[in-house]
């Protein structure tokens, strides 16, 4: 809309209701006197409105479109900007709230806010009533259609559940399955080149998600980029969480990880493994290497590579509003059958980005009735996992709770206690800058508890981004610091940025391990070694729902 009318946007043609779809829809006649209604409204109040313009925050996409710029909606939009600053602020004016009860709060409200933004509804968000008597009331309806969908699935949907097809066009790097258990998978990726390194790499992924975060197109894989580099690539695919796994907890993860370095260093003859843990099996990986320290067995791992993982959750960030007892209480009630369903925790994620996560696709599949993207990573992003109910709460209380982990001996796996200042082997740590699932402050922390060589490497971007980042897409930045520092301050300080991807950064550190390379053949081909071939990569554990 505009401050002359408010007939901007597409033509009836440009959307399509199905025969099945509600029909109440507006003729002309209508349409035109809501139009004429807004106008002669916005002919009074544009002077009110003019003088408030300064408060609209020009940044905050919600409020973007010309349509908000009609007097009638650009006081909406200045109301809202005014009750929202006023409801932030009362949690400073209760007192006696402690910093967890503050940030618990602020969390609280903010979700609220956003909850209560104009844009979220047809009749407050000028854009979709535009839209709405353009097309005669169509995208209303199959924005009906859309909402009665996900209320079916009990979960947003974020893209189209038929653009993306598991080990079709995304996961499709070359592969397969050598290894199995119950609890995962084991990957092993084709070489694509003549020689390899002779360490090869082992992947650990969070089991919270599907491993393809590595694999997603072809030009966005991790995984494809690594073996194109020469290494030998292994992959763990970690079963989703049913029944049957309501007895598992952290310290089958931690075995796991010694099973899995354990299987690939008799496969291939080796002596150790490159490791890489991502978020919470990054957590694991600490562990792993503490423990494996302890029994005298460190020289199994060569080097360690961190991303975006914590060990010490002092500073964790907005998850820690989630470990309370009233949350503990509720999550063990939803994980009756042993474990969680992992559309609860996509939730909770997409709450901790509520504006971009929720309420712009509510806007959009709803409000609008757009078609769904074909966009991978929001794919992955909904193709949630289950979780072990008891390692669920163990890792919510003890670590993101109670801080075990960071307390030397606090935690035991297998009867062997953990000592994080044990860790000597050479790790590579990487934070992403806008990170609001490890935030940056809490996975440096890593480098206050390790005793071995360290390399802490800032990305530009957040938790996914910041990570899945291919040098082809020359995006973004990486800092380093290649000075002795003693604090996450003094190393931004000192950092010296470099444009585009920190991937070939991570692959100069773990070639200086050591540069002999071997003949891609024999137990480097999937299956032709000891490992025989189970089945094709991605295989079926990541396709289990």
């Amino acid at each position: 809309m505009s401050p002359d009318g408010i007939c901007n946007g597409t033509s009836a043609e440009d959307s399509v209701v199905s025969e099945d779809a509600p029909t109440s829809i507006p003729n002309a006649d209508a349409a035109a006197g809501v139009r004429a209604i807004l106008d002669g409204w916005g002919q009074l109040l544009a002077p009110i409105a003019a003088a408030g313009r300064d408060s609209v925050d020009p940044k905050d996409k919600r409020f973007a479109g010309p349509e908000w710029e009609h007097p009638v909606f650009d006081l909406v939009r200045q109301g809202y900007g005014m009750m929202s600053e006023a409801m932030m602020s009362l949690v400073d004016t209760v007192p006696g709230l402690d910093p967890a009860q503050k940030s618990r709060m602020t969390f609280a409200m903010r979700t609220l806010v956003e909850a209560m933004s104009p844009a979220n509804s047809p009749l407050t968000n000028p854009v979709a009533l535009n839209k709405a008597l353009e097309t005669s009331g169509a995208s209303l309806a199959t924005g009906f259609q859309n909402l009665m969908t996900d209320l079916q699935r009990g979960q947003l949907t974020h893209v189209s559940p038929t653009a993306f097809q598991v080990g079709v066009n995304i996961a499709t790097t070359p592969g397969k399955v050598v290894y199995e258990t119950p609890l995962y998978q084991l990957i092993q990726y084709a070489p694509t080149t003549p020689t390899v390194g002779k360490t090869p790499l082992v992947i650990f992924p969070p089991w919270i998600n599907r491993f393809y975060i590595l694999d997603l197109s072809p030009e966005k894989s991790f995984i494809r980029w690594a073996v194109a580099e020469g290494l030998t690539v292994f992959m763990v695919s970690w079963k989703s969480a049913d029944a049957s796994m309501k007895d598992v907890i952290w310290d089958d993860y931690v075995d796991a990880q010694i099973d899995a370095i354990d299987t690939v260093r008799k496969s291939l003859k080796v002596e150790a493994v490159h490791t890489i843990g991502y978020c919470v099996a990054g957590t694991t990986l600490a562990a792993t290497l503490a423990v494996l320290a302890a029994r005298k067995q460190a020289k199994k791992v060569k080097s360690a590579t961190f991303f975006t993982a914590q060990v010490d959750f002092t500073e964790a960030g907005e998850l820690l509003n989630f470990v309370d007892d009233t949350n503990i209480a509720m999550i063990e009630k939803l994980s009756k059958d042993g474990f969680l369903d992992g559309r609860y925790l996509a939730m909770t994620f997409n709450l901790l980005r509520g504006r971009d996560l929720i309420w712009n696709n509510v806007v959009s599949n709803y409000l609008l009735g757009q078609e769904y993207p074909a966009f991978d990573l929001l794919h992955w992003n909904g193709d949630t996992t289950n979780l072990p109910s008891k390692w669920h709460k163990s890792y919510l209380v003890d670590l993101y709770r109670d801080n075990r982990l960071a307390q030397r001996g606090s935690l035991s796996i297998g009867g062997t206690p953990i000592d994080l200042s044990l860790v000597k082997t050479p790790a590579y740590i990487q934070a992403g800058r806008e990170d609001h699932i490890a935030p940056l402050r809490s996975v440096w922390k890593i480098t206050e508890h390790f005793a071995g060589p360290l390399r802490f490497v800032l990305a530009g971007s957040g938790h996914i981004a910041g990570v899945v980042n291919p040098p082809s897409a020359q995006k973004y930045q990486y800092w380093t610091n290649e000075n002795r520092v003693r604090s996450l301050d003094d190393f931004i300080a000192g950092a010296t940025e470099t444009k585009g991807s920190w991937w070939p950064d991570w692959i100069s550190w773990v070639r200086a391990f050591g540069t002999e390379d071997v003949t891609a053949s024999g137990a480097r081909i999937p299956g032709d070694g000891a490992l025989k071939a189970i089945e094709d990569a991605p295989g079926r554990y990541v396709k289990t729902r």
